[in-house]
């Protein structure tokens, strides 16, 4: 595996981090790079055919577990699994999310209004329901959720999707708030259009080069993890890119 972060001075070996929808274009970087930091992961999924990849890139050192981050079942079954190996999860990225657009809010019809939701927010607040309340108890923690520009500023067809990571960031500040007294930190970032082969083919005549590398993300996401930005919690993070 190709060591994109050699030269990464954070060191997560005694970390036990939990990735939710990690097998992803994005949430592969952040594995990736967690791993090149020495920490234990886990990963959670729900398209078998997201795993081929990343398991050829970092087997045998990340643990994929299959669950539907939007059942609250399956989330507590997550959860329990991961406390009963290891005892704790001391990191939790939340990487779960899809975009639906191109539809003003007349057409848009109310099952795509709640797929957003329930993709976008429901699954960043029951994964963080459960997460939460083990760090809680053991009062160490950190939680990143990923939002959206998007989330500041909606440009128009794409209602529910900028209201669902709208939503995220309010998420995010309670739960902050709510934590504030046992050593958590819980922030989001919000980037602009990351450089993924789905978006390339959704978006072919675009500059490419002016899009986000997922990888830069990861380092945005590892620094929030450290003991370095201790300090910040209940932020949301532009990364939106200097292009």
């Amino acid at each position: 595996m190709a060591n994109q972060n050699s030269n990464n001075r954070h060191n997560f070996s005694n970390k036990i981090v939990l990735i939710t929808g990690g097998t992803g274009a994005l949430g592969s970087s952040i594995t990736k790079t967690f791993i090149e930091s020495n920490a234990t992961v886990i990963s959670s999924y729900h398209n078998d055919k997201e795993t081929e990849k990343i398991q050829t890139d970092t087997k045998p050192t990340v643990q994929l577990i299959k669950a539907n981050i939007i059942n609250e079942e399956e989330v507590e079954k997550l959860v329990s699994e991961i406390l009963d190996k290891y005892g704790r999860i001391d990191i939790l990225v939340n990487v779960v999310g899809a975009f639906r657009g191109g539809k003003t809010v007349m057409e848009l019809e109310e099952k795509e209004w709640d797929i957003m939701m329930n993709v976008n927010l429901k699954s960043a607040f029951l994964i963080s329901k459960h997460v939460a309340r083990q760090m809680i108890s053991s009062k160490y923690g950190k939680i990143i959720h990923v939002s959206s520009r998007l989330g500041l500023h909606s440009e128009g067809r794409d209602s529910a999707y900028a209201a669902s990571k709208s939503g995220l960031i309010r998420l995010v500040e309670s739960l902050a708030e709510e934590t504030r007294n046992s050593n958590m930190n819980v922030n989001c970032i919000m980037p602009s259009i990351i450089d993924t082969q789905a978006n390339r083919k959704a978006m072919p005549n675009a500059d490419f080069n002016k899009w986000l590398k997922p990888v830069d993300l990861a380092n945005v996401v590892l620094f929030l993890c450290s003991e370095e930005a201790k300090t910040i919690t209940g932020a949301a993070i532009p990364t939106f890119g200097v292009a």
